[in-house]
């Protein structure tokens, strides 16, 4: 049987990856340099056309899952971009998702994951052009980088819910939608007014 990661059912991948928030890593960062190499090494820069670390582990001294989140920047998805996109993701060993938590629905590749648990350090890329919703992200990245008393409390977030949702990865993350949401609508709002 050539069971996949993706085959899995949303119970089953919680009991193989649960959630474990663990304190800040300086190596993140060097890890996401090499890993950003690597991907315009496969991609090239007409496709790669900006390359962000974002999420938790992109925030100096915030706790965090260890997987390196990774914003790429693309040009208008085509059925032949797309398709191009997949093939040397592949090939540079990661995993396509297709996403629609997000609207419009967005690429995701994921890395180091296995049927045994994980592997070996995990790395997920999302990709959408520059008036992608996921661009977002930065916004918040940035405010909490800038506001050390805000990366804190979310970081009390994360171990609550951590604990609370140790086996369920999707509810982990829809848990904490709304801090999110709140602390980039206060990004936006503030960049706003300095401009």
């Amino acid at each position: 049987m050539n069971q996949k990661i993706e085959d899995l059912a949303r119970e089953e991948l919680g009991k193989l990856f649960p959630i474990e928030v663990v304190p800040y890593n300086e190596m993140w960062a060097i890890l996401f340099e090499d890993e950003k190499k690597m991907l315009i090494e496969f991609l090239g820069i007409q496709i790669a056309l900006r390359i962000e670390h974002f999420g938790s582990t992109s925030i100096p001294q915030l706790a965090a899952k260890p997987t390196i989140d990774i914003l790429i920047e693309i040009p208008i998805l085509t059925d032949g971009l797309k398709e191009s996109i997949i093939t040397k993701m592949k090939n540079a060993g990661y995993g396509f998702i297709w996403r629609s938590d997000i609207q419009p629905p967005y690429m995701m590749f994921a890395k180091g994951y296995n049927l045994i648990g994980l592997k070996e350090q995990t790395f997920h890329v999302h990709m959408g052009q520059n008036d992608h919703p996921l661009w977002d992200r930065i916004y918040f990245r940035d405010y909490l980088r800038q506001n050390p008393e805000i990366s804190k409390q979310y970081e009390k977030l994360k171990f609550d819910l951590a604990e609370k949702f140790k086996y369920d990865r999707e509810d982990y993350t829809n848990a904490k939608t709304e801090f999110i949401t709140r602390v980039t609508k206060e990004a936006q709002e503030k960049l706003i007014d300095k401009n």
